[in-house]
């Protein structure tokens, strides 16, 4: 009998291959399923946000004059055109929002986002939405449709403008903000997340300031109250209300703070309890006032406060949070002028506070940016012509020993005016130590004599420089990565009566901002008096719809 070689030889290859689908390894399956479920569950937390984990698959294209005539229809766009341009030319002008299968998912998602501006807390509308809904109304199942791809991806950049960049350059600088604004290739940011999806799980991360979602969280938190609050005004029955006191009113108090979040217990009772006086200090702390407990005119004036005005007071503040770098990953210093608070960062993580004095009303600090570069020891202070002449000279025709007596000293002279500067000393004006980050502003951080401003719920009262309530602490920490500057040596410097340089070896961002509502380290939303009178013109602005 002749035998087939060839046949015994498929017959064998076919077994094999049966017995080694049959044994196939149930931990494999177990992983494929759950890398399955894995995706499944990153597409529905799609709905969170606006991922970029869109189509990666580049199979459709389209013919690159078709932008040029979707932009001409919809000239609302055409500002959009340049990133829209950048995006597809990544892409070799591959469809973003389709695969073979068709539309993808977050193309829905990004419409809900889209009609649900306001929730981000933006007035404007987006242009052309009706057109957009009709686009995705009428879409075919898996044939792509040019014009959804490309108002999707225009859309995409609408958001992205409102939602996270912000109003224009020229708009912060009307309100007086010269803080550089962050820089984020938009078109850049979203082909990162389209090629690399697996970076992001599914979930996209918003490139704003992460104070922004925080506030968004209370922004949706006061529209719900304030839909269902008259939020009447509670009247006092006496000039002011301490623990043991008996009221009505204590009950309308408790109910208010109970809405807001920070009283737990009975609104019904209307003791003065030690219930109350936790929930009292804290809401006194996170609006500015002195915590006593003690429920006075200022205490009255913080639970009247509207929730319109705070809603617009949370507005504002996102605004400015869109034009705030995104992350930073090295030391710096943000001092909140509102707050009247110095914070000491390391990579985004708070390290510690202190208090600080700014600028008075007719002298305000000016909102700004620099890099730390010196810490300077037992300074001299270079009085400022300003000053010269509307305080030092009339001193000086009054009391012919002033200079004397404030240890002052007259160095030349420069445009009609007496140069003077104060001697290094503990009565210094600048106090032990000031920080230098060089800038056209004249503006520093810097030690006070004057401790006891240090204790006022409102700290108004300089010139425009920043004077710090813990001055040999913070030279500790921007020298503490440099040879022999122990706390020892620090102190030695502060009190040596002899002016010293010292230069950091890597200078230290600042940031001198202005937010007056913001989030706390323990989660609290935090409210300010608008003492610059700030907030009101950029929300006008921002809260035309035109």
């Amino acid at each position: 009998m002749k035998i087939n070689y060839s046949k015994l030889l498929l017959l064998f290859l076919f077994g094999i291959l049966s017995y080694l689908q049959a044994c196939r390894s149930p931990d494999r399956e177990k992983k494929q399923i759950s890398r399955q479920t894995l995706k499944k569950r990153a597409i529905k937390d799609w709905n969170k946000t606006i991922p970029g984990n869109f189509s990666a698959e580049q199979d459709l294209f389209f013919d690159t004059l078709k932008i040029e005539d979707f932009l001409k229809q919809k000239p609302e766009l055409a500002t959009y055109a340049p990133e829209i341009r950048k995006f597809y030319a990544g892409r070799n002008f591959a469809y973003a929002w389709y695969t073979k299968k068709g539309l993808i998912e977050q193309a829905g998602n990004l419409a809900d986002r889209i009609r649900n501006l306001g929730e981000e807390g933006v007035a404007k509308p987006a242009p052309y939405l009706s057109t957009l809904d009709s686009l995705l109304y009428e879409k075919s199942a898996k044939k792509p449709d040019l014009n959804l791809e490309l108002m999707l991806t225009a859309q995409y950049f609408v958001f992205a403008k409102l939602a996270w960049q912000g109003m224009d350059a020229s708009i912060s600088k009307k309100t007086q903000w010269f803080l550089p604004r962050k820089k984020v290739a938009y078109e850049q940011y979203l082909d990162s997340m389209i090629k690399s999806p697996g970076k992001f799980s599914g979930i996209g991360v918003a490139p704003v300031y992460r104070q922004y979602d925080l506030l968004k969280t209370f922004l949706q938190k006061y529209r719900a109250l304030d839909e269902k609050d008259d939020w009447p005004v509670i009247v006092a029955d006496q000039k002011s209300y301490k623990p043991g006191d008996s009221s009505t009113v204590l009950s309308a108090i408790k109910t208010r703070l109970f809405k807001l979040e920070d009283f737990k217990g009975d609104t019904l009772d209307t003791h003065y309890d030690d219930e109350l006086l936790v929930a009292m200090k804290q809401f006194q702390s996170r609006h500015g006032l002195i915590a006593d407990g003690a429920i006075g005119p200022g205490t009255f004036a913080a639970l009247n406060t509207p929730l319109k005005t705070r809603i617009t007071q949370l507005l504002v503040n996102m605004e400015r949070c869109r034009w705030l770098p995104v992350h930073m990953n090295s030391d710096y210093l943000a001092v909140n002028i509102p707050e009247f608070r110095l914070h000491v960062y390391h990579a985004d993580s708070l390290l510690w506070s202190c208090n600080v004095v700014v600028g008075q009303s007719v002298h305000k600090t000016v909102i700004f940016g620099g890099d730390m570069k010196y810490v300077v020891f037992s300074p001299y202070w270079n009085v400022p012509p300003s000053i010269v002449r509307n305080e030092v000279l009339p001193a000086m025709r009054r009391n012919p020993g002033y200079l004397n007596a404030a240890r002052m000293e007259i160095t030349g002279k420069s445009e009609g005016l007496p140069v003077v500067r104060q001697k290094p000393g503990p009565k210094n004006s600048l106090g032990q130590v000031k920080f230098l980050f060089p800038n056209s502003y004249n503006i520093y951080l810097h030690d006070t004599p004057a401790k006891s401003l240090f204790t006022e719920s409102s700290r108004a009262f300089s010139h425009g420089c920043i004077r710090i309530s813990e001055p040999a602490k913070l030279a500790g920490f921007l020298l503490r990565n440099s040879k022999n500057w122990d706390e020892q040596k620090i102190k030695t410097a502060m009190n040596s009566g002899k002016e010293q340089y010292v230069t950091l070896k890597e200078p230290v961002p600042v940031f001198i901002a202005y937010f007056t509502s913001f989030i706390d380290r323990n989660n609290l939303l935090n409210f300010r008096k608008d003492i610059y009178e700030r907030d009101k013109p950029l929300s006008d602005m921002l809260l035309k719809k035109d």
